[in-house]
């Protein structure tokens, strides 16, 4: 089994429940962590074979950038889906912060977990 670490994407969207959080983007950071079988892609040294962590990036950084949820629970369910979409995910984990999101508190996250 092997891991796939994307660390600290951040990207800008509308994301909260306050009427100033639905008008102006706001920092998140995304942790998505991968698992999968790398064997095949070991032996054959070839991107088909494994996971494009960069076009799923893409895939995440459109669709982060141009949602408004109002939840992080919304948005980490989002981008899970994203990443389970890949058949040769066994298991992902997704952990999104919002920086500044609580008086004195550096973060607020909220963390999802898919399995096959």
């Amino acid at each position: 089994m092997a891991i796939i670490r994307i660390t600290n994407l951040k990207l800008r969207t509308i994301i909260g429940i306050n009427a100033w959080e639905r008008k102006k983007k706001q920092t998140v950071l995304i942790n998505v962590t991968i698992h999968f079988d790398a064997s095949k892609s070991a032996k054959t040294d070839h991107i088909n074979d494994t996971i494009d962590y960069k076009t799923l990036s893409k895939q995440i950084i459109k669709a982060v950038t141009s949602s408004k949820c109002y939840l992080l629970e919304k948005l980490c369910q989002m981008v899970l889906d994203i990443v389970m979409e890949d058949p040769n995910v066994s298991e992902a984990f997704i952990r999104i912060d919002k920086p500044g999101a609580l008086r004195f508190a550096e973060s607020v996250s909220v963390e999802l977990a898919g399995h096959r």
